[in-house]
């Protein structure tokens, strides 16, 4: 087996049965703001396309290149399908103009066989409203020899799965940074926000860990991250080891083991020399059981069961990381710099109509169908909607729309309001251009691309961005529904002197695989929920208590 990185969660795997194309994110995504790090673009993307297999996990922009896959990907290539409830994926693919699919079911073994042979595979679904744009998922290969198992960024709960269908992994593609806009857009003070991205950034990595122990693979790629952020109003978004003032790193409260540096603890998106370093300090890379490996966009890695026969790359690795990396970054910007200004010309002009009927036509619909997300939300959310050169201010250009989720209606503010426990501040253009496109998602384009600013006062609400990612009919109705099923929660757990509930709240995590007891204190180390084991009471959300008793 062959296997080669196309970047980020981009991997080329060749097989004497077929080849599988994954994920083959090679444009600008999410408002231009991400770009795949390293370089990609100079690949040959019409060979690459020329696949037995396509595979694209799901929709998010950073993994369904709709660009590339019309451009560049054989149209007569027979797609791996993910087992979701939604079928969106299925449709988007089918517009630009595939038309053979593999309909797998989640988490079982399929064979699939053409011209040169079969290849034994599995799709991992994931579909709660929280995973992607209403679905994930990761794709384990087996030609018979060697086993690959690629998560991309998937969050699998139930990884037994794969032990039972092939058993040893040899080679595993795992996710490890950063893919969210927290805490980089929130209106909090500049210490206080490099204190929770340490605290993120460290998150992440432990999780990736935890996959890593769990699946056992004797080869562990990180892919799936991070981006280059190009954009000057964006730059300071990569992890370059840059950014914070050295008398304020005695007083971050960093986890152990992140040795921070200055600047290092500003960014959620360490690179593949941080992660891999990170195997190393905690023993997960043990030049035995499980070893890191380091690949770059063109990076080609030849693999029988669980020996690596040998490994290419396109340059020298070092040439892009550690002391090189900003100067590389300086060159990508100034490559990149024609791309991103062409992207923004397409976007819709600022000035126009008042945004409040629009608004009104979109949300409100949707807020009727979904009475139990509404009420999840539980107040009035602010949208502050400024011409993209002063966001940041409001002026005689401002317009503010208030969303009234316990009404179920969009309005305009009411005299002596207040500021809302809710609010988001994007540029007016980026708002006329996700309704001009009919978008179904604003997580997958405004809230991605951290082209925005936002605060809270209270914790996060998993249900208000459920919202935003489901602005159709189907998806809400489904997103509705799932969170209304009761989900069975007597099997219980014991760990630290706590009898817990087997499964985490949020989304069904095997707590006794991703739980951590700390004092009164429970983390779900898959997403990073926490719980006061006393009361029950969820400490990151409202909702989604647990069940714990002290033996």
């Amino acid at each position: 087996m062959k296997i080669t990185s196309i970047g980020h969660a981009g991997f080329h795997i060749e097989t004497a049965a077929g080849s599988i194309l994954c994920d083959p994110w090679v444009n600008p995504a999410y408002f231009a703001s991400w770009i795949p790090f390293p370089d990609n673009s100079e690949l040959d993307w019409k060979a690459l396309g020329r696949c037995d297999y396509l595979y694209v996990s799901h929709l998010h922009r950073d993994h369904f290149d709709e660009v590339n896959l019309r451009d560049n990907v054989d149209k007569d290539t027979t797609v791996l399908l993910p087992d979701y409830p939604v079928p969106d994926l299925k449709r988007e693919l089918e517009r630009l103009g595939f038309h053979k699919f593999v309909e797998t079911t989640d988490s079982v073994k399929t064979t699939v066989t053409g011209d040169k042979g079969s290849l034994d595979i599995m799709i991992i679904a994931l579909r709660a409203p929280a995973d992607g744009p209403i679905g994930d998922s990761g794709l384990i290969v087996s030609d018979g020899e060697t086993v690959c198992f690629n998560m991309n960024d998937a969050r699998p709960v139930d990884l037994d799965v794969i032990d039972e269908a092939f058993g040893h992994v040899d080679v595993h593609l795992l996710q490890y940074s950063g893919a969210i806009w927290y805490p980089m857009v929130y209106d909090i003070p500049r210490k206080s926000k490099a204190n929770f991205a340490a605290q993120k950034r460290q998150r992440g990595m432990d999780r990736a860990r935890s996959y890593i122990e769990q699946v056992g693979a004797t080869w562990v790629v990180p892919s799936a991250g991070p981006p280059m952020f190009l954009d000057e109003e964006l730059y300071a978004v990569n992890d370059l080891g840059s950014g914070i003032a050295d008398d304020m790193i005695g007083d971050l409260d960093v986890a152990p083991g992140t040795n921070p540096v200055p600047g290092d603890v500003t960014s959620i998106f360490p690179d593949q020399v941080t992660f891999l370093e990170q195997m190393r300090i905690h023993g997960t890379d043990d030049g035995v059981r499980h070893r890191g490996l380091m690949m770059v966009s063109g990076s080609a890695a030849d693999f029988t069961g669980s020996t690596l026969e040998s490994i290419e790359h396109p340059y020298p690795p070092e040439d892009v990381f550690g002391p090189n990396k900003k100067a590389y970054l300086e060159r990508m910007q100034a490559k990149f710099a024609p791309i991103i200004a062409a992207e923004k010309a397409t976007w819709a002009p600022a000035e126009g109509d008042e945004l409040l009927p629009a608004l009104r036509e979109l949300f409100e619909p949707i807020m009727a169908q979904s009475d139990l997300i509404c009420d999840g939300i539980g107040y009035p959310v602010g949208l502050v909607m400024t011409p993209h050169s002063s966001a940041k201010e409001v002026t005689d250009e401002t317009e503010i729309v208030v969303l009234d989720f316990p009404n179920r209606i969009v309005r305009e503010p009411k005299e002596g309001e207040g500021k809302y426990r809710y609010g988001f501040r994007i540029a007016t253009e980026i708002v006329r251009t996700v309704l001009r496109d009919n978008e179904p998602d604003w997580v997958n384009t405004i809230f991605l691309s951290t082209r925005f600013t936002t605060w809270r006062i209270g914790g996060y609400n998993e249900y208000l961005y459920t919202f935003f990612k489901c602005l159709t009919d189907e998806r809400i109705a489904y997103a509705d529904g799932w969170f209304s099923e009761a989900h069975d929660d007597d099997a219980s757990i014991r760990k630290d002197g706590w009898e817990i509930q087997r499964r985490c709240p949020h989304l069904k995590a095997d707590l006794d695989k991703f739980g951590v007891v700390d004092g009164d204190t429970l983390t779900c180390n898959l997403h990073g929920w926490e719980w006061n084991l006393p009361t029950g009471r969820c400490l990151t959300t409202k909702g989604h208590d647990l069940r714990a008793e002290k033996l």
